[in-house]
């Protein structure tokens, strides 16, 4: 009991706990933010003993340069805002990413600590896929009763992002597998975390998760042959996973049924398919083109949107958002940016991924085998040809700069023995 004792006593002593609660409390909203307002603690404190700490970091100030990219873009947005309270405070929320990403790079310096958190996540991944079987099986989880049309696990039946945060946050459930259990576990993760991203329901995740089964299998492959040949499997057990839950579960059933309509050939059915993104991404294009340089502010969308839509927009009539607005956010992260930030913001965010692909490229083969799970994850979160949640929200946003701020860490840890004291 007293060695249970001292081992909880050094994990709430451990420099890793501000940024793993972070992620670990993301089911419970605000609470998040805790790991947040710590970090921020724990980067004051850091710069105040170190003043010139950022010198000896080249992956925090990588990141500071990632974050202007960001931030920027949003703060040139809020100048002429069609909202400029919400842009401004947007603007002003953003500003915690910075101590949130800092404080990564210096806790997780060594590598043997950027593994200890690729672990800790995949534990709290666990937990939530072992919750999400528990409530497909019985309708019940830790967060409540299931949602009629998806699963929702830990997130509570008012907040279905169960799919996109389990597809994103995959990487290291599989990374984890791999490292302490070989391959053949690891591809038994995927299986197990297949039936809750597709019961979940979004079909964003369904394309996200793919992809990330895709990064691993062609890192286990070693050649296209052997690829090929994983993919022709995975298409196998694909099918079969999704002709089991098409046949025994109704919510993935009425998910199926509104993506085949897609393929009725019509414009309607493909809108049906996307659940009305189509005359989203539509108005998304008028907005644009009415706000080329730096949109309509950030955030700024649902305010903008009745003007761009037509008359009887669903969107609008249904007041999805709130009175007198419409649609939330574009739902596609280049649409997001242009008609946010317009094409200042464009330039902004693109000359931030330059940034981060010349570290990458400078970090070395051994480096960017440690940050291998963080750069998929990021990846396919960010992969254009998919619909996606906002990145200027205030809870998909703090996941985008928290898995940032892991990738700059793990691209800059170093073994112990190189760390100075």
């Amino acid at each position: 009991m007293s060695s249970l004792s001292v081992s909880l006593r050094a994990a709430l002593r451990s420099p890793l706990l501000p940024f793993w609660l972070v992620v670990a409390l993301l089911p419970f909203g605000r609470s998040a933010e805790l790991g947040t307002a710590l970090c921020l603690f724990g980067t004051v404190m850091l710069f105040l003993r170190f003043p010139h700490a950022l010198q000896q970091h080249e992956g925090a100030r990588c990141l500071l340069l990632i974050l202007a990219g960001y931030v920027g873009a949003a703060l040139i947005s809020s100048f002429d805002a069609v909202a400029p309270g919400k842009s401004w405070a947007t603007v002003a929320g953003l500003l915690r990413f910075a101590p949130l990403g800092l404080y990564a790079c210096f806790a997780l310096r060594r590598v043997p600590r950027v593994r200890t958190m690729y672990f800790a996540v995949a534990a709290v991944i666990a937990l939530w896929a072992l919750d999400a079987w528990v409530q497909a099986l019985t309708g019940w989880s830790l967060g409540g009763h299931a949602e009629a049309e998806r699963i929702s696990g830990i997130f509570g039946a008012d907040n279905l992002k169960l799919g996109p945060t389990l597809a994103v946050l995959s990487p290291f459930a599989l990374w984890a597998a791999r490292e302490r259990w070989g391959a053949r576990v690891m591809w038994l993760v995927a299986v197990l975390l297949l039936g809750p991203v597709l019961l979940a329901g979004a079909r964003a995740a369904w394309l996200c998760y793919g992809l990330v089964v895709l990064a691993f299998a062609w890192r286990e492959a070693g050649s296209f042959r052997r690829f090929a040949l994983f993919g022709v499997g995975a298409a196998a057990v694909l099918a079969l996973a999704g002709a089991i839950a098409w046949q025994t579960s109704l919510r993935f059933h009425a998910r199926m049924e509104r993506t085949v309509a897609a393929f009725g050939g019509s414009e309607q059915g493909v809108d049906v398919a996307l659940s009305g993104r189509l005359d989203i991404w539509h108005a998304s294009l008028r907005m644009a083109a009415a706000h080329p340089f730096n949109g309509v502010g950030v955030r700024g969308f649902r305010y903008a949107y009745p003007q761009y839509a037509p008359a009887n927009d669903h969107f609008v009539v249904g007041e999805s958002c709130g009175a007198g607005e419409g649609a939330c956010h574009a739902h596609q992260i280049v649409l997001e940016v242009l008609t946010e930030t317009g094409a200042i913001g464009l330039a902004l965010w693109l000359a931030a991924l330059v940034v981060a692909l010349r570290y990458w490229r400078r970090a070395g083969a051994a480096a960017r085998a440690q940050a291998f799970p963080v750069t998929v994850a990021l990846g396919v979160m960010l992969f254009p040809l998919n619909t996606h949640l906002a990145f200027y929200s205030a809870w998909w946003g703090l996941l985008f700069a928290w898995l940032l701020g892991l990738w700059c860490a793990a691209l800059g840890a170093l073994p112990d023995q190189e760390v100075s004291a």
